[in-house]
């Protein structure tokens, strides 16, 4: 059981709102997602101040392609943009960036960005600060049963020994904790493919604010909120 005075330390958001936000102020979208990545910037920064080793966020999904070329190609290029301003800070903050999600379907360009930066800050402990780029709970979820038969058709895996430990060390969050806070900006009560097995236990919280508008004050208030919740994992 998790007691009320407990920080949670793994705080997993899905960052809604970034076009909504700027169609409501006549904007085009892009300029949404532009002060979103801002945004994050801020929410970075405060997170260890709140007690938070980990935080997860939800940028780009499996989904997403389904957006207009011109928004799809500048989410990509604010990516990148923010891989490259952003790799010295988070390396003087002692910030771990890492990615989660399907690679292959990046450009190169953007792969071998990503890389760079997972490798320069892969020795920081300050906040792990992991980006989901073309992710979705499901598609992991076969990727990681792809892994396993694989392993049981070539490396002489017994399918008896697989169970949840295995699952788990075979998904891309297998070096992370498990959530235990996912906030929700912008209104919408989905889970939208998101942390679909590390969610399970996670305490969920969602606010009307959009993704834009959402402050390191916010961000305080649901962590007060969030670890007053007693948690028991089923045990009552």
């Amino acid at each position: 059981m998790v007691g009320a005075d407990r920080i949670p330390f793994h705080v997993a958001i899905i960052m809604d709102g970034n076009g909504r936000w700027a169609t409501q102020k006549g904007w085009p979208r892009l300029v949404g997602h532009r002060k979103g990545a801002s945004r994050v910037k801020e929410i970075v920064r405060s997170a260890p101040d709140l007690g938070i080793s980990h935080l997860t966020v939800y940028a780009f999904s499996t989904e997403n392609w389904k957006r207009s070329t011109e928004e799809v190609l500048g989410l990509m290029a604010l990516f990148a943009r923010y891989i490259r301003r952003e790799a010295e800070n988070l390396s003087s903050e002692n910030v771990r960036l890492r990615f989660i999600g399907d690679r292959s379907k990046l450009n190169a360009k953007l792969q071998r960005l990503m890389g760079w930066v997972e490798e320069r800050t892969q020795g920081n402990t300050k906040l792990t600060f992991t980006i989901a780029i073309n992710y979705g709970g499901r598609d992991e979820l076969v990727r990681a049963a792809r892994h396993l038969a694989h392993c049981v058709a070539n490396d002489g895996l017994d399918p008896e020994q697989i169970d949840l430990m295995t699952v788990a060390g075979s998904l891309d969050t297998t070096d992370i904790p498990d959530p235990d806070l996912v906030i929700r900006t912008s209104g919408e009560t989905r889970v939208s493919n998101f942390l679909l097995w590390q969610a399970a236990y996670a305490e969920f919280f969602f606010t009307e604010t959009l993704w834009p508008d959402f402050t390191p004050d916010h961000l305080r208030e649901i962590c007060d909120v969030a670890r007053r919740r007693v948690r028991t994992f089923g045990g009552y």
